[in-house]
């Protein structure tokens, strides 16, 4: 078994304008316009970097906020020549060692961004959605699923490249060019009907939709789909991944917290918790683990957790996302075996990544 690993997350928003020179005329992102831009940090953190243990995830908000407010209200070209999302990242990973040695990313609208590596890998990712009916065919007979239904799918394309010094990984509407070629295919259809999706589980959409586009987009790294907003699978050519979020609202006092700071007091958040799972694909039932079997099988745990104080369950070392997520990975061990990865944030994009296989295929950080 790989070592656990942990790593924190925090977030960010700034407004600000930019025109970007190095696109060529006619592009939309040419001339002056404005985002609310979304930035996002994914690292790990020495002991002892916060200020008591704990308080984590707290500093290393206030350190992203503190370090991204020079840019916000401001023409992004005044701060970096060539303004693109790639060059923010990098701009904002020189603003502190532990952002320098993580993930960085930016989102400049709802549905696109980069995540900047530490290597310089830049992933630039765009997310498009579906409508259409299914049906899975080989379920046992009570299966819901079973039943002809439907969702408003979303797809995202992940396209990863070393961009070194270059301004930009792929251009997001290179993205859609591709996405254009299956998108019709799609669309407003009966999925079951489409040549090689007469099982379409999320798995085999992902595939399906790797095997028209990677031909020609050799820098697409993986695909997503989201059957619904709280669950999906990752398909990165090789490997399936899938996911599954749940909500849990709870109290908690960070007993490391020194008297006078708020964390001190008792309070509370809204989590979010999402699990990560890898398995073979079952090439009869065309999945890798059942969403339903997950939420199941974190019914006990997710029981413990909503409407309770996590400083007081027992086993328990503190309150603080870290022992959380460590609590929990311990008590989901032996009922989801393929389990390999914890995301906990206790408020939207600032919380913990708890890992002890690889961190993707997964969503944007």
């Amino acid at each position: 078994m790989t070592q656990d690993q942990m790593f924190y997350t925090a977030a960010a928003s700034i407004e600000a304008a930019r025109f970007v020179d190095i696109l060529p005329n006619g592009h939309r992102s040419k001339a002056m316009h404005g985002h609310s831009f979304g930035v996002r940090v994914r690292t790990a953190l020495e002991d002892g970097w916060a200020p008591y243990v704990g308080g984590e995830v707290d500093a290393l908000q206030a350190e992203l906020a503190r370090r991204v407010l020079p840019l916000d209200y401001s023409l992004l070209n005044d701060h970096l020549p060539v303004p693109t999302d790639e060059n923010l990242a990098r701009w904002i990973k020189t603003r502190s060692e532990v952002f320098a040695s993580g993930v960085v990313g930016v989102q400049s609208t709802a549905n696109e961004g980069v995540d900047l590596d530490c290597d310089g890998t830049a992933h630039v990712w765009r997310r498009y959605r579906f409508e259409a009916a299914h049906r899975l065919p080989n379920v046992p007979e009570d299966h819901q699923c079973g039943r002809m239904h439907g969702h408003g799918f979303e797809v995202i394309l992940h396209a990863s490249t070393n961009i070194e010094h270059g301004d930009m990984g792929v251009d997001y509407d290179v993205l859609d060019t591709h996405w254009a070629k299956v998108a019709s295919d799609l669309h407003m259809r009966c999925l079951n009907d489409i040549p090689g999706l007469e099982n379409p589980t999320s798995e085999m959409i992902s595939a399906w939709i790797w095997s028209k586009l990677k031909p020609e987009l050799s820098e697409l790294s993986w695909v997503t789909v989201y059957e619904t907003v709280t669950a999906g699978c990752h398909f990165d050519g090789a490997n399936f991944r899938i996911w599954k979020e749940q909500r849990f609202e709870a109290a908690v006092r960070l007993k490391n917290a020194p008297e006078g700071v708020p964390q001190a007091q008792l309070h509370g958040h809204s989590y979010l918790v999402r699990l990560h799972l890898s398995a073979d694909l079952d090439r009869t039932l065309g999945w890798t683990v059942d969403y339903g079997d997950v939420k199941e099988m974190f019914k006990p745990t997710y029981k413990q957790l909503d409407h309770y104080r996590l400083d007081h369950l027992e086993g328990i070392e503190d309150g603080d996302s870290a022992s959380v997520a460590l609590w929990m990975r311990e008590r989901l061990d032996d009922a989801l075996p393929a389990l390999d990865r914890i995301d906990l944030q206790q408020t939207p994009g600032n919380g913990v990544t708890l890992a002890w296989g690889s961190l993707g295929p997964a969503l944007p950080i």
